[in-house]
């Protein structure tokens, strides 16, 4: 795994893919430490599932950035909108 101050400063992805990880990343996160605080277990379920979704799509950024289909990129890039 690299460091994100590796991650931000490498050239090789877009500027958006950058900033829509970094967004996601937080997001995730963000939801986890809500499961964590949360007490009812369907209101739970209801938060890991938003969390799930999330994770993939950055599953799917990822297989999108490793690409070099200009099409799967944009699909990519309007769907996570």
């Amino acid at each position: 795994m690299i460091r994100f101050k590796s991650f931000i400063s490498e050239g090789r992805y877009p500027a958006w893919t950058k900033a829509v990880t970094v967004g996601l990343v937080l997001r995730v996160r963000n939801l986890a430490a809500a499961i964590e605080r949360e007490r009812d277990p369907a209101k739970q379920n209801k938060l890991i599932g938003q969390q799930n979704k999330l994770l993939a799509y950055l599953d799917g950024l990822g297989i999108a950035v490793n690409s070099d289909d200009p099409r799967l990129m944009t699909s990519v890039r309007s769907k996570l909108r």
